[in-house]
Formats: C-alpha cells, structure tokens, sequence
C-alpha cells in the first residue's frame, strides 16, 4: 500500500498539472524525478442479458442461483448507475492505493488495455472491437502489441471478484475510462452492455498501429475502424500517458515530463521541441534535443510531417480544450467499436464523477 505521504504528493502534482498544462524541458528536468507510467510485462464469464426500458437506467442483468431452500430458482441482478459508480469509485482507488507499478501509476497502462482490446475493430467484416475481452486467451493475449498489458489485467482481477456481476469487457472499458479522468481528463461517457466471449472470437493479430510505420500506415489502421485524419491525431494524444519499455515494445522512454496527468503537452512538445534519432542500439525513435529524456515514435513524428495531419496537432497544441472536447468523443466512439448494442441506447450513456472532483 502507498504511503499517506505518496498519495497527497500525486494529488497535488496532479491538482498543478491541470493548471499548468506544460513547462520548458530544461525546468521540468531540473525539477527531479516525476512519476511516469504506462505498459508491463506480457504474457468465467457468466450469462448477460442486455435489458432497457422507458424512463429507466440501461443496464445488464446478471443471474445467479440461489442457495436457499429453492436452489432451482434464478434471480436477476439488473444493476444501476450508482453500481458502475461502485466499480469506477473501486479501481480509483486501487489506482490511488497501489503507487508501486512502474513509475507510480497503474493508470496508462488500464487505459491501454481498453485501447488494444477496442481497436482490434474491422468494420468491414465487423470482427474485433471491445465487446468479448478475448485478450484473456492466446493467440491475442500473445501477440507483440499487446506485450505487458497481463499487469493491466491481473491489477483488475480483485474488481472483477468483487464485483461478479460485470463482464470483463465492461470492466476493462469502464477501466479505461477511469484512468483517464482519475488523470485529469476529459469526462468519458459509458455504455455498458458488452458480453464475454471466449478464445475463438479472438482477433487476428495485426490490427494494431505498428510504430515504425508512417502515415499510410495510419490511414490504413485507423480507416479499418471508421477514423478519419482529425480523429487519428485526437487519439494519438493519448501518448501524453504513459512510455514505452524495451522489454515490450522495443522502444524506450517517455513522451512528456508528467506522463501520469493527461494533457495537450504530446502535442506541444511535438511541435515545440527539436527533435533528433536516437543514438542507440535499439529501433529507430527520436529523443528531444535539449534533455534526451523524451521520445517519439516514427509515427508520431508522422503527424508533423504529413501536410493533413499537422493542422489538427497544431489546433490542440494551441487549446488544450479543444483536445479534450475531441478525444472525449473519439475515444467514446473507440470503446463501443463491435459492441451490438440494444437499438434506442445511444443517448443512454452514463457519466461518473472522478474522485478528485469533490
């Protein structure tokens, strides 16, 4: 457990950074350590039943056999806002609670874990997406993108204990969007309502970004899921979180100076920055000139360098808001991908109060 101490620590740096969305390289190295976080090491489901009605909350209900003197009778536990309130307010604070992850944070790493698991979606033959959760079975949870992402899901095993009646594909979204706002971002609107599947719905491997790709690579991806240039780039400041590690990715390093507190710093620093090849053994990355403690990836670099893509960077390098307004809808959009959804709950979507906003 992270100490009393720790814990108001994160607080206040995360309090500061909402103010103060960025610093020159050179102050924040000078400052010392922060925490960073992101990715570790890599390597059941129940019946669902989606359930709407008139005037009242969507949710799914969850059957059970009671041990009472009628064994034979199933009861229904249809749950309600203020129990996904309960799963969010749970892994906030086991986010708040185990401090010893990585750099300091569990969150990056939840929040790529929701990521991979939706954005293996193929909206051609509609396979992939959110809905399912077969990253728990190889071949996928084997594949080299989703490297490190067992420590994301073994953190969210005592949530799922406690609370038996979610599915793990709506655990790790509702996982997702809580790391996000917990790291002061924007507020994610969810829709429950995704069921397990099991290891013969897995996608094929390859539908994730490849970093050493550039922008046609991009286009390919995102184009597979229904994104277009401006939401690639929104999507793509989720690299202000977390870094990469050369026992996963290869790669090494992270992208801002406060990788555990979301803003608009990736694009800024992607545009404000000079940056040069990496002198090392490792792939092909860049590193910020003046400190050599950042990096970049060949396809971040690609949203500078390709004339459609850099005006949407140099937009949200300028308003953080903006970038928060667009990667709330986009990011909302990536987790429903391949969810089949009762018809009428698109405007029954639930919003959930961080902690930190009391």
């Amino acid at each position: 457990m992270g100490s009393v101490i720790q814990q108001l620590s994160r607080r206040a740096t995360r309090v500061t950074a909402r103010k103060a969305f960025t610093i020159s390289p050179h102050h924040a190295f000078c400052q010392g350590r922060r925490y960073y976080s992101s990715e570790p090491n890599q390597k059941s489901s129940s019946a669902w039943v989606w359930l709407t009605g008139a005037g009242t909350a969507v949710g799914v209900g969850f059957y059970f056999k009671s041990r009472g003197a009628t064994p034979s009778i199933s009861h229904v536990f249809i749950p309600t806002k203020e129990d996904y309130q309960k799963v969010y307010n749970e892994v906030a604070a086991l986010l708040e609670e185990k401090d010893d992850y990585d750099d300091g944070s569990y969150g990056p790493v939840l929040l790529r874990l929701a990521w991979h698991a939706s954005g293996t979606y193929d909206k051609d033959t509609g396979t992939g997406g959110s809905n399912g959760a077969t990253m728990r079975f190889a071949p996928e949870s084997g594949y080299g993108a989703n490297a490190g992402l067992v420590a994301a899901r073994d953190f969210l095993e005592p949530v799922k204990a406690k609370f038996p009646w979610i599915s793990y594909s709506d655990l790790w979204i509702l996982a997702g969007v809580c790391a996000i706002q917990e790291m002061q971002g924007p507020i994610i609107p969810y829709r429950p309502g995704r069921s397990d599947r099991e290891a013969a719905a897995c996608a094929p491997d390859g539908r994730l970004p490849n970093a050493t790709k550039g922008a046609a690579h991009l286009r390919e991806i995102f184009g597979r899921m229904g994104f277009n240039d401006q939401e690639i780039v929104a999507l793509s400041g989720a690299h202000a979180l977390g870094r990469c590690h050369t026992d996963r990715t290869g790669f090494t390093g992270p992208w801002t100076f406060s990788p555990t507190v979301l803003t608009n710093d990736f694009y800024r620093l992607l545009i404000g920055e000079e940056w040069q090849w990496k002198k090392w053994d490792g792939p092909a990355q860049y590193e910020d000139k003046a400190t050599k403690t950042l990096m970049m990836l060949p396809t971040d670099m690609v949203l500078i360098q390709d004339k459609k893509f850099r005006p949407y960077v140099e937009m949200y390098a300028k308003d953080n808001n903006a970038f928060f307004r667009d990667f709330s809808a986009v990011i909302l959009r990536l987790f429903e991908l391949g969810v089949p959804f009762a018809r009428g709950t698109e405007n029954q979507r639930w919003t959930f109060k961080p902690t930190w906003d009391s």
